[in-house]
């Protein structure tokens, strides 16, 4: 896992570091499910629409796939066949994660529709969703991350908090079944040792971000590469539900 901190004294590492951002924004986020419902993009409305292909769907940090429902509704809507993660809450060792739940959601994703994933991952869920499709790539046709830390994290200092507990947890729990560096950036689990890597050119890369981010910073979250990096207006928490993003998905979904 790409988060390594040691409590309130913690250092700063160019890997892993609490940032102040404007949380406040993030409260918005209720307002952005509530446009969403009378957007003509939810409702199908002058964006290109799919060829029955399979979407996983990935949630974030302390997230469970019930809160995409709206985004699985909206992709099944126009053209998609949506799959969940089978993540009950993402609050455990990502490799564990990927193996168990991701993986198998892919499998049985290509095994109904026989052809190649589309990956959407959401924060913590996009980096486990770029991970997956390194180590998968011949199942795989595109990924897309909406606010994902791909490069490093850089996150409110109670995110920080949040994933150092999510850390003892996962020690307590798993103990030997995990490496002693689980969940920091020190760890060379196949997650974080393929969340490196670049991807094969066969799959289509995303990277969604938001300069009004209230949750990570937003230079984590893009590539630098033009043609992957997509600026919206919207709140980390809201990007699920953002009309914005709902655009450029359904666009870059449909190879545009």
């Amino acid at each position: 896992m790409i988060m390594g901190m040691k409590g309130p004294g913690r250092a700063k590492s160019k890997n892993s570091e609490p940032v102040q951002l404007p949380v406040w924004q993030e409260w918005l986020a209720g307002a952005e499910l509530a446009f969403l419902q009378i957007s003509p993009v939810f409702w199908g409305k002058g964006i290109p629409h799919g060829d029955g292909s399979a979407v996983v769907l990935v949630p974030g940090f302390l997230g469970t796939d019930l809160y995409l429902t709206q985004f699985a509704i909206w992709l099944r809507r126009i053209g998609y066949q949506a799959f969940y993660s089978g993540i009950r809450l993402n609050a455990d060792c990502p490799n564990l994660l990927i193996r168990r739940n991701l993986q198998d959601a892919i499998e049985q994703a290509n095994k109904v529709t026989k052809g190649k994933i589309h990956l959407i991952g959401h924060s913590l869920g996009g980096a486990l969703a770029r991970s997956a499709a390194a180590q998968m790539p011949g199942r795989i046709a595109s990924v897309i991350t909406l606010g994902a830390p791909i490069q490093r994290l850089a996150a409110r200092a109670s995110v920080m908090s949040a994933a150092d507990l999510v850390r003892k947890q996962i020690l307590e729990r798993h103990g030997k079944g995990v490496m002693p560096n689980c969940y920091t950036t020190r760890c060379t689990c196949d997650f974080l040792e393929s969340l490196k890597q670049s991807l094969p050119k066969s799959i289509r890369q995303t990277a969604i971000y938001t300069k009004t981010d209230g949750i990570l910073d937003w230079r984590v979250c893009m590539t630098g590469d033009p043609d992957v990096d997509c600026e919206v207006t919207a709140t980390h928490i809201g990007m699920v539900f953002s009309p914005l993003v709902y655009n450029i998905v359904a666009h870059r979904l449909a190879g545009k």
